[in-house]
């Protein structure tokens, strides 16, 4: 059995909720500085609001839409060592109304990165295996590093200054960089080829294809989201649905604190569904393994609290426990993963329980 480098996982990943007030908020408890920090009121319809330390705290992109970066600091104003403060802004501080926060740990403060052909500006973790990456497109076929000391599977990235898609880019389902590389974010379409985004990512840099308007146009800036596997502490992979109540069970190595499923290809329509979210704080059960509290990052809509348990969250993976197209239908699914606990610590005994 592998055993993990983070014996920890809530030094790197932490789920938070909070209740707004509508006044300013100095929000703690995340347990490190928040360098990503994705939010989303949960009792009512509004945005999923991204905000990082790279851009700056001030600087909002939108899962939920295509729309261009705002900077308002009505929504988060400043981060802390411990968490980050919100602005007045109701649709990350509703006044009386519940919401949450994904933290992760980056790098902190940013840094030029000079390994590829073209600047970039970075905040890595190389123990948790992710990085925040920006860079000003150059129009043409060009190389950017990311930091990491591995090669992403997953990066995420989003053009700063124009309407435009999220693509969220990998490896996983079709093998390469090229083939089924490439879902949008903020749309339910399932995956897609393309050879003109990123045709190749190495230990230290991204490549850009040429003059790709998502990725590499000179007239944008971008940030890229950037994800390295780590045994015991993240999991970036696809699973067959079985269109069951006894659903598919998915092996992590690890009980997940955050899990992200999207309907990628396969025979059984429909594929174009949403992209689902599930975390461990957000519980049905009291914070048993049944979760079927559900967030969709594509779209506005309020938290959905369907008495159907959809998924377990349990010790080495998670299992469905329905037939819904979104999760486990008979089709293929690509997940992000991160973990509560890991199976086996580094010293290759089994992990304390928290």
């Amino acid at each position: 059995m592998a055993f993990t480098t983070i014996n920890k996982p809530t030094d790197f990943f932490n789920t938070l909720l909070y209740t707004g007030t509508g006044a300013e908020n100095a929000l703690t408890g995340v347990g490190f500085q928040p360098d990503w920090i994705w939010l989303k009121k949960r009792g009512a319809s509004g945005h999923h609001f991204l905000q990082d330390v790279v851009r700056g705290p001030t600087y909002q992109l939108r899962s939920s839409t295509n729309t261009a970066e705002t900077n308002n600091a009505q929504y988060v104003k400043s981060i802390q060592s411990d968490g980050f403060t919100l602005g007045t802004d109701s649709d990350v501080n509703p006044n009386g109304g519940t919401a949450v926060a994904w933290n992760w740990k980056a790098g902190g403060s940013s840094s030029t990165n000079n390994d590829g052909a073209t600047a970039s500006t970075v905040s890595a973790n190389t123990t948790s295996g992710f990085s925040i990456v920006t860079h000003s497109g150059t129009g043409s076929a060009t190389t950017i590093g990311h930091g990491l000391g591995a090669a992403p599977k997953i990066i995420i990235s989003k053009a700063r200054d124009v309407v435009n898609s999220w693509i969220f880019q990998q490896n996983i389902l079709g093998g390469s960089w090229t083939s089924s590389n490439y879902l949008a974010l903020n749309s339910t379409v399932a995956a897609a080829s393309s050879s003109t985004i990123i045709n190749n990512v190495t230990n230290s840099t991204i490549s850009f294809a040429g003059a790709d308007d998502w990725v590499n146009s000179s007239s944008y800036t971008y940030v890229h989201y950037c994800f390295a596997e780590k045994t015991g502490y993240s999991k970036f992979a696809t699973y067959a649905g079985n269109s069951g109540t006894d659903g598919t069970f998915v092996y992590t190595g690890f009980k997940p604190a955050w899990l992200l499923v999207k309907a990628a290809s396969g025979s059984q329509t429909p594929q174009n569904q949403s992209w689902v979210l599930w975390d461990n704080k957000r519980s049905s059960s009291g914070g048993n393994n049944e979760n079927s509290y559900k967030l969709y990052p594509n779209a506005t809509d309020a938290e959905a609290t369907s008495g159907i348990a959809q998924v377990d969250l349990v010790s080495n993976g998670f299992k469905f426990r329905n037939s819904t197209h979104q999760s486990n239908s008979n089709n293929t699914y690509l997940y992000m993963a991160f973990a509560e606990a890991p199976i086996v610590g580094s010293n290759n005994i089994p992990a304390t329980a928290r």
